[in-house]
């Protein structure tokens, strides 16, 4: 059970592969085992690490506000720590809030960014998202996780078929530590770097499910804002991607990977 240390908080990792580095971040509420379905797929040619974002999974779950700033700060320290450079970084959720933290905080560590049902703010604009934020913290504070991941988990997977999958979130979402999740869950309400999107110049994926919380229409308003960026849809999918489709995430992974990768082989040639 791999761990590293970072000024005495304790991040676990998995880790499978060689190559170019891949670092996969997880969604709220859940852990790197979000990826077990796609890291070995990606693994064949490259290093894929999977952490536990602070608070979460088999990582350490200090006292103290969360937030995606802070969390961003662990991932980069994280991959220091590692002597990783140049990598590319993929988010599902929450862990595509990071990864555009990353890339506006740390630019010359991210070689290219893809998202996955995620977006570059969580300032509740409207009446109805409002709403939905305070319902949220509402439920989580009277139901507690296990209770939370009894609601979430036939909103994520709604179909007869997929009962393993609603089973596998409830443990994962329903094992969280109380405060830690709750404080996670706080610290993304208000955060934004969509003022950012324009220091950006990587490559960016963004991956969409067709039955995702949020339109693609939302999808394709920031991908419009940023320099190097395009977006593909996941067919019949919700929004935890690499559990109902892990097969789509993958290969749409690892084509971005190689034309990413192609490119910078032809520029040196051209050099």
């Amino acid at each position: 059970m791999p761990t590293t240390r970072l000024d005495g908080l304790s991040l676990h990792f998995e880790e499978s592969g060689a190559g170019a580095p891949v670092v996969l971040l997880h969604g709220l509420g859940s852990s790197g085992r979000d990826w077990e379905l796609v890291a070995p797929g990606l693994a064949a040619h490259h290093r894929v690490i999977a952490p536990d974002v602070r608070g979460h999974g088999r990582s350490d779950k200090p006292e103290g506000p969360y937030g995606v700033p802070l969390f961003a700060r662990d991932i980069a320290t994280f991959c220091d720590s590692l002597g990783l450079t140049g990598v590319h970084v993929v988010g599902l959720s929450m862990g595509g809030m990071i990864g555009f933290q990353l890339a506006v905080d740390r630019p010359e560590l991210v070689r290219s960014l893809t998202i996955i049902n995620s977006g570059p703010d969580m300032v509740p604009r409207t009446f109805r998202m409002r709403l939905m934020l305070a319902t949220r913290m509402l439920l989580l504070k009277t139901l507690g996780p296990r209770g939370m991941a009894r609601v979430l988990a036939p909103k994520l997977f709604p179909k007869p078929e997929q009962a393993e999958l609603r089973r596998r979130v409830e443990e994962s979402i329903g094992s969280n530590e109380p405060g830690a999740y709750q404080r996670a869950t706080r610290g993304l309400i208000g955060w934004s770097v969509l003022e950012r999107l324009k220091e950006i110049s990587c490559p960016v994926l963004v991956l969409a499910s067709d039955r995702d919380y949020t339109p693609l229409s939302a999808k394709q308003a920031y991908v419009d804002l940023l320099a190097d960026a395009r977006l593909q849809v996941v067919t019949d999918s919700g929004h935890a991607a690499p559990m109902d489709q892990p097969g789509q995430i993958v290969q749409a992974v690892k084509d971005f990977f190689a034309e990413v990768e192609g490119a910078a082989r032809d520029t040196r040639s051209l050099g």
